[in-house]
């Protein structure tokens, strides 16, 4: 079998494939970038000559990583990262200088990403983080593609079957509690059993699914999907309906919400920060992390 020569391969296109990776389709991937959707298509077509293969499964709905386009992936993100530390030391900067991309799931915006970022710039001001929301199953996706260095996550362990797999470190583990309105039936309860929570109505975030009871035995029923932890805590207390509640924002509850523990449940809400590579400017960051939240 003839060796591929990759050597030949423009930079702007492993970037263009990059993008495309983390974003999940090409249209979305040339707003990013700044391109028109044909000129992201190009690239991608060119790199699949290259490679003699697919490296998407284009699907309805966007695409996926083919076998060879997840080999690709693995291989172009080190590269690109790997120029990019070149380019920081080539500007002479001090080593735990440049830029750290930090992404966080929507809560961990509250105090636990401005706690640490406010720390950083009394102790590392040399040091820049720049940062990204999004749910987890996009950041694990960006942490892949090597278009964040870190990311704030709820963790559902492992966070995903690919290889080699993430590296993590625990941030907040805390129980996981359950938000009704003041004038639902279980309101007036102590505690909860899981069975007294079939056939409510839930308010969730988008997938995967966070607001819903882990254990609930039947397909939920979702009334009402927010992002943001308050957005649903304040439908709740409307009345729209129920959700769950990590322990760390019990005492943040509106009015017209009660809070309350589901007897023998062991679900946790855990927050870890995860990543691939660990430059020394990104351990800098999780240092800040793990002291926000274990001072």
């Amino acid at each position: 079998m003839a060796v591929m020569d990759l050597t030949a391969v423009p930079l702007v296109a492993l970037r263009v494939f990059q993008e495309v990776a983390e974003r999940g389709t090409l249209s979305s991937a040339a707003s990013a970038l700044g391109y028109t959707q044909s000129a992201v298509s190009r690239q991608i077509a060119a790199l699949e000559r290259v490679v003699r293969a697919p490296l998407l499964d284009r699907q309805r709905d966007g695409v996926l990583l083919t076998d060879t386009g997840h080999v690709l992936l693995r291989h172009a993100g080190l590269v690109l990262a790997q120029l990019d530390a070149a380019s920081r030391e080539l500007s002479g900067l001090p080593a735990t200088a440049g830029t750290v991309r930090l992404g966080w799931f929507t809560s961990a915006g509250g105090t636990l990403v401005p706690t640490a970022l406010a720390a950083l710039r009394r102790s590392h001001p040399a040091l820049t983080v720049t940062t990204r929301e999004g749910t987890t199953a996009s950041l694990v996706r960006a942490l892949r593609a090597r278009t964040v260095d870190l990311a704030v996550l709820t963790s559902e362990s492992p966070l995903d079957d690919e290889t080699p797999a993430l590296r993590t470190k625990v941030l907040d583990e805390r129980e996981l509690l359950l938000a009704v309105p003041s004038t639902h039936p279980l309101a007036h309860r102590d505690f909860v059993d899981v069975a007294d929570l079939r056939g409510w109505a839930w308010i969730a975030s988008p997938p995967p699914g966070l607001g819903v009871w882990p254990g609930l035995d039947e397909r939920p029923a979702v009334a009402h999907m927010a992002r943001d932890w308050m957005a649903k805590l304040q439908l709740v207390a409307s009345g729209a309906g129920i959700t769950t509640l990590p322990e760390s924002l019990a005492g943040s509850v509106p009015h017209g919400v009660q809070v309350l523990r589901v007897r023998g449940s062991r679900e946790r809400h855990r927050v870890v920060v995860a990543w691939l590579t660990l430059s020394e400017p990104a351990s800098v960051v999780v240092d800040a992390l793990v002291s926000g939240t274990h001072p």
